[in-house]
């Protein structure tokens, strides 16, 4: 049961990863003509990449 609902999180996350990833896709310096912007976009979708594998992380970790 508890594998369960690890492994159904796990998919929510990975679904939630492809939605900003997706999204993400759609923002161009050029549409938003604003660098600083796209400098904290950048920034942050590096911030989202480090929280996700810390969860990835602690995930394994009860797997285990």
């Amino acid at each position: 049961m508890e594998s369960d609902r690890i492994s159904q999180a796990i998919e929510r996350i990975e679904a939630a990863a492809n939605r900003i990833s997706a999204a993400s896709g759609k923002l161009s310096v050029s549409a938003t003509g604003d660098h600083e912007l796209a400098a904290k976009h950048e920034a942050l979708r590096h911030e989202v990449s480090q929280t996700l594998s810390e969860l990835d992380e602690l995930i394994e970790g009860f797997e285990q």
